[in-house]
């Protein structure tokens, strides 16, 4: 059984909520190892610069893969 009207509309809110969550995640992560490294280095903030370009880079190509494995999951299902 498919949900409909209110349930639908916090399934698709939550999905969308937890991908804004990984992309963030990514960008922090990949940041803070920027920070890091150029704290190591003693650099200016180059590498964290580079890691969030990076953490954004990759955020997003998760994103758009999950969407597309979402997509292809609700086109098989005849329901």
């Amino acid at each position: 059984m498919r949900p409909t009207g209110t349930r639908l509309a916090l399934r698709e809110a939550y999905r969308f909520s937890g991908l804004g969550c990984t992309f963030a995640a990514a960008v922090l992560l990949f940041m803070a190892g920027g920070w890091l490294l150029d704290g190591w280095l003693r650099v200016t903030p180059v590498f964290m610069v580079i890691g969030a370009l990076v953490g954004a880079v990759l955020g997003s190509v998760s994103i758009y893969r999950r969407l597309l494995v979402d997509h292809d999951r609700e086109s098989e299902d005849p329901k």
